[in-house]
């Protein structure tokens, strides 16, 4: 990663766009109501961390947030565990999401490999919503009840989720591309009554008929009493047997005006899951209250997402950025739902839907916009990007060159933000700021409220130096707690076993004199060569760089009494041939960018590089087999999104040690 002196600007916000911020009209607000003389973006966050008691409550009282009883105090104990927020206070995050319709406007825009794009009007959402809400009363679903959801990124899903939320209900959902077993795993352990769930879905151009997995889950779930089937993919032909479960359609026929449950803050929303690269994933709880405001503050502060602004972000229903998008609505955005492949029928179809559909805020990931790189498109030549104003990334560090490619090959006045957080806190704490400038490479700031430090190796924080990245102060949307954790230590053992009251994320993070953010990767996966740390992303960043190179993954299996051995594992592009020329350049690239100790032992070739569901490089348990783990104890296949790429390694632990090549 670039030093310091070497950090390219590359944009910073004109005056117009500073001024009719969110967040220039919050600082005045604070100036006006508090008499607080914030004169910029660090002296807000250092005030928001200092006080975050008077933070929270202003958070709360700019938006407007409504509760049923009276609630004077925020936070009674700045302890983690156990922060209580608002003790006292009763509210619907539900109902917040319509606080801001406007009947005839779109709530939300949705396209698909089924369907073409269309819109569905705040008006249209409420009926459908208060219809669903209306059935699942009938269904005996009380506050606290469980509703599972097998289906992708729809508006049924949106409607179902929000017809839950309002009746105090606790959602929880899976992809369709999730197998079987995954979503046994995740929803036996929450105990469901109700199940949505499509028939099928198309990804690809390929149809995925989902009629036996849905009878399967049926089976497999005990709890279950109503199963609301959608008709999706509307396939030809019989199917399992299916007698008994409710079409969608039955569940709009009778509508009832929206109404909502006012709840406690921490009353349960949503259930989301860890990775669960091994053992069962863990269910992580998070409340109505800590959600809402943190979603508030974030995609209005520091997103800068207004009431009509058209948001998207390219997400399933099993990720945390699905809960993230639907927040849109509580700032009265439009949200924007596509399901399908990025790259059906090619590279450019998220980049056609952005045009259409008129984005402002373009979200995905940074492995979308390598790929985007790799396929050599031109987005801001081939399509009108006029109304878009900021694009968002996350899952993994976005690297410098794929910064500069956004304003060489997208759009060269837009916002680029890359943000950092976790399925944890279902948010981000590293993201952008629209008052602040862009440097390739770096995230724009810590987030207001989020007391982010990095810990050296002894626990000291540190500046300018790459450690640890730690909350020292609660938040939130902190996990209420996880399901099935009674006494709460699987909860501690999660994040605060390394530093006592302290949450450690488990990323490396350093923290510039700027106050700007670069992300070196997790910290469990950490190259570590003759004492000298560095995280695997700056050796992806180099490597990836090959035009040869599609992916890579890098291991340090040194250590613990072994023989250092750090292999690169490369996949080629298509025709491409791992010869000595490509390797001697691989080596050379590494030695010049980070370090001659970190040129790897051996480089090989795989097929393709083994990912959670989720898309994320498994770095630990690849290091598991490569020390000896059955692959069965190193990893959950069930939360893999290609299983069968383990072999390759497994079948490589066994001809190092029978001696084979």
């Amino acid at each position: 990663m670039p030093e310091e002196a070497d950090a390219v600007l590359l944009w910073d916000p004109p005056a117009a766009p500073r001024e009719q911020a969110n967040i220039t009209r919050y600082l005045d607000w604070l100036r006006r109501q508090r008499g607080l003389d914030l004169t910029d973006y660090d002296a807000l966050w250092r005030w928001s961390v200092a006080e975050p008691e008077a933070f929270w409550k202003s958070i709360w009282i700019f938006f407007g947030v409504q509760s049923s009883t009276a609630c004077e105090t925020v936070l009674p104990e700045r302890k983690m565990p156990g922060a209580r927020w608002f003790p006292g206070a009763r509210l619907n995050y539900a109902e917040h999401a319509f606080r801001r319709r406007r009947e005839d406007h779109p709530a939300l825009l949705y396209q698909s490999e089924l369907r073409p794009l269309a819109s569905m009007s705040w008006a249209e959402l409420a009926e459908q919503v208060g219809a669903v809400a209306a059935a699942l009363r009938r269904f005996g679903v009380r506050p606290g009840d469980r509703i599972a959801a097998y289906v992708p990124n729809i508006p049924e899903a949106v409607v179902a989720v929000l017809a839950a939320a309002s009746l105090g209900a606790i959602w929880s959902s899976c992809s369709p591309d999730f197998g079987t077993g995954a979503v046994v795993d995740r929803f036996r352990q929450i105990e469901p009554r109700v199940l949505f769930a499509v028939d099928g879905y198309r990804y690809g151009g390929k149809p995925f008929d989902r009629r036996s997995v849905v009878a399967e889950l049926r089976a497999a779930l005990p709890s279950l009493e109503k199963v609301v089937l959608i008709p999706y993919l509307q396939p030809a032909g019989p199917g399992p047997d299916l007698s008994g479960v409710v079409p969608w359609p039955e569940l709009l026929a009778k509508g009832e005006p929206l109404s909502f449950e006012a709840v406690p803050f921490d009353h349960p929303l949503w259930i989301l899951y860890s990775s669960g690269t091994t053992g069962l994933p863990k269910p992580i709880v998070h409340g109505h209250g800590g959600i809402l405001l943190e979603h508030l503050k974030v995609l209005a502060l520091h997103q800068d997402l207004k009431p009509g602004d058209r948001f998207f972000w390219y997400t399933t229903t099993g990720w945390m950025m699905w809960n993230y998008l639907l927040s849109g609505l509580l700032v009265g955005a439009t949200i924007l739902l596509y399901d399908g492949s990025t790259a059906y029928p090619d590279m450019n179809q998220l980049w056609r839907f952005a045009e259409a559909s008129g984005m402002n805020l373009f979200g995905t990931s940074a492995a979308y916009i390598a790929a985007c790189m790799k396929a050599g498109i031109e987005p801001g030549r081939n399509f009108d990007l006029s109304r878009l104003k900021n694009l968002s990334s996350t899952g993994s560090p976005l690297l410098p060159e794929a910064f500069r490619w956004v304003y060489e090959h997208v759009k060269p006045d837009v916002w680029l933000s890359s943000v950092s957080g976790g399925t944890d806190m279902c948010t981000a704490f590293v993201a952008g700021c629209p008052l602040l400038p862009v440097y390739a490479g770096e995230l724009q700031c810590r987030c207001l409220g989020a007391k982010v430090e990095v810990f050296d190796e002894a626990g000291r924080s540190v500046l300018d130096e790459v450690g640890e990245l730690v909350l020292t102060l609660p938040m939130p949307s902190m996990p209420v707690f996880f399901w099935n954790d009674a006494d709460g230590s699987r909860y501690r053992e999660s994040y605060f076993a390394a530093y006592p009251g302290v949450w450690r994320h488990g990323d490396w993070i350093k923290i510039t004199p700027r106050g700007t953010a670069v992300i070196y990767g997790r910290s469990d996966s950490t190259i570590n060569r003759q004492g000298v740390r560095m995280g695997t992303s700056e050796i992806y960043r180099v490597v990836e760089g090959l035009p040869e190179v599609m992916d890579s993954l890098v291991i340090d299996v040194g250590g613990l009494g072994r023989e250092d051995w750090m292999p690169l594992f490369v996949v080629l592009r298509e025709g491409a041939v791992l010869d000595e020329e490509v390797k001697q350049r691989i080596r050379s690239r590494i030695r010049a960018a980070l370090s001659p100790r970190h040129v790897p032992d051996e480089i090989l070739a795989v097929p393709q590089v083994p990912r959670t569901i989720n898309g994320k490089k498994m770095e630990v348990p690849v290091k598991k087999i490569l020390m000896g783990a059955p692959p069965e104890k190193a990893a959950n296949p069930d939360s893999m999104a290609n299983p069968d790429s383990l072999q390759f390694f497994v079948d490589l632990v066994r001809r190092r040690a029978s001696g084979a090549p």
